[in-house]
């Protein structure tokens, strides 16, 4: 792949991402030899079907149960399979959720189960504790999802609403061994925060849920606040039930980095990784990284190896209008502005999920026709950030990057090229 075309070869690196992150390259290398005796495998997340699929290549048939979103399902041989909505959780999560609950009870010593644990599994994996009905739970989901809160703080509340998140589906396998294949999707890769760590202990208290809900303004129904105020039953750290719990992250954002790194270097680029764990206001991030790369540009001798600036993370949205839009394209929009067509610069952001925000579309591209292609087709950029449209924006212009559901999931990933 050439520099040619610069669009294309954004779109290459963001390929490049994702195949690097593909759960049928991944997971093998992780998986030890089938155990003797009982195997239950359970899954959930976006990247969950996939996983199982590489299970089975590996393992042949197995007992199981995964849950993923709907139009992320594979076919799978012995695993049962179900689909229900991401990301506000629907009925079909629910009853999942509760089956696989009863599938891991009862479970002995020499039982063994591996969980497939991926993004999504947040809104996936979905069990109200009592007094929280599921109609309360779609509530507080949609609102968090709006309020701009990091996805850490959302989890912790998701985590003490619920009878499976924060260790509670690993204890409910006591005393069986469990396995936890996981692919991060959080700034960090923390396991405890990955799919509101399922298999993970933690230390939070409802209290500190009720906490980011007041610090966020996030409106909750009576019966939220009612059942955070008698406690939760989240797993502590340290719980003998997770004695026999093993937690393993499988892919992360950091080597899809290094893959489309590699990449642009082969091209000639030089590279800079800015982070992989990179949290912020997707239009204050992409305002920072625009005036980063205009110094770059200027300051640049004539003559020098393009430049190609990577990050990836977690950036959000604070909705303050009612478009339709995600942090990926929002940061592009907000990118473009802040560059104002200047030449030789060129910017991919995606979601490796390949869905960014609600929307079934990865992301965006822009370059320095970006702002003048949208003036002719009618388009206001600055309002159309304002009232968080941005993937209206890049659809009416044809800066959409849509990819279908990619099966994997390790968050954003941002390319800026300066030529």
């Amino acid at each position: 792949m050439t520099l040619a075309d610069p669009q294309a070869f954004l779109r290459s690196l963001f390929a490049r991402a994702v195949e690097a992150a593909d759960p049928m390259r991944r997971l093998a290398a992780f998986l030890p030899a089938k155990p003797a005796g009982r195997v239950v495998v359970v899954g959930v997340g976006k990247a969950s079907a996939r996983m199982a699929e590489a299970v089975e290549q590996a393992w042949g048939p197995c007992e199981g149960l995964v849950i993923t979103r709907h139009g992320h399902a594979r076919p799978l041989r012995g695993i049962e399979l179900v689909e229900a909505a991401h990301p506000v959780p629907d009925a079909a999560g629910v009853a999942a959720s509760l089956r696989m609950l009863d599938l891991l009870a009862g479970l002995g010593e020499n039982d063994f189960v591996l969980a497939l644990i991926s993004g999504g599994a947040s809104a996936l994996l979905c069990a109200p504790v009592e007094g929280v009905s599921l109609a309360d739970k779609q509530a507080v989901n949609a609102a968090l999802l709006a309020s701009g809160a990091p996805i850490d703080r959302m989890n912790i509340v998701r985590k003490h609403l619920s009878r499976v998140k924060g260790g509670q589906l690993a204890a409910a396998a006591c005393p069986a061994r469990v396995l936890a294949l996981m692919i991060s999707d959080v700034p960090g890769d923390d396991p405890a925060f990955i799919g509101s760590g399922p298999t993970v202990g933690d230390g939070s208290s409802a209290r500190d849920a009720l906490a980011v809900l007041e610090h966020w303004q996030v409106p909750v129904p009576a019966g939220v606040t009612a059942a955070l105020a008698r406690g939760s039953s989240v797993i502590a750290p340290g719980d003998p039930r997770l004695s026999q719990v093993t937690n393993v992250i499988c892919a992360a954002p950091a080597q899809s980095l290094q893959a489309a790194a590699d990449l642009g270097r082969a091209a000639g680029c030089e590279v800079r990784i800015l982070g992989e764990a990179l949290e912020g206001e997707a239009r204050e991030v992409a305002r920072a990284q625009a005036a980063l790369a205009l110094h770059e540009r200027a300051s640049r001798a004539q003559g020098s190896a393009p430049l190609l600036l990577l990050s990836g993370g977690e950036l959000t949205v604070t909705r303050r209008g009612n478009g339709i839009g995600g942090p990926n394209a929002e940061f592009c929009l907000a990118l473009a502005l802040a560059l104002d067509g200047a030449e030789g610069i060129h910017a991919i952001a995606c979601d490796t999920d390949g869905i960014d925000g609600a929307a079934e579309v990865a992301g965006a591209l822009i370059g320095p026709e970006t702002l003048q292609a949208a003036r002719g087709a009618g388009q206001d950029a600055k309002a159309a950030l304002a009232r968080n449209d941005a993937h209206s924006f890049f659809g009416a212009i044809g800066g959409q990057v849509i990819t279908g559901p990619t099966l994997t999931n390790v968050n954003d990933f941002r390319a800026v090229l300066v030529l």
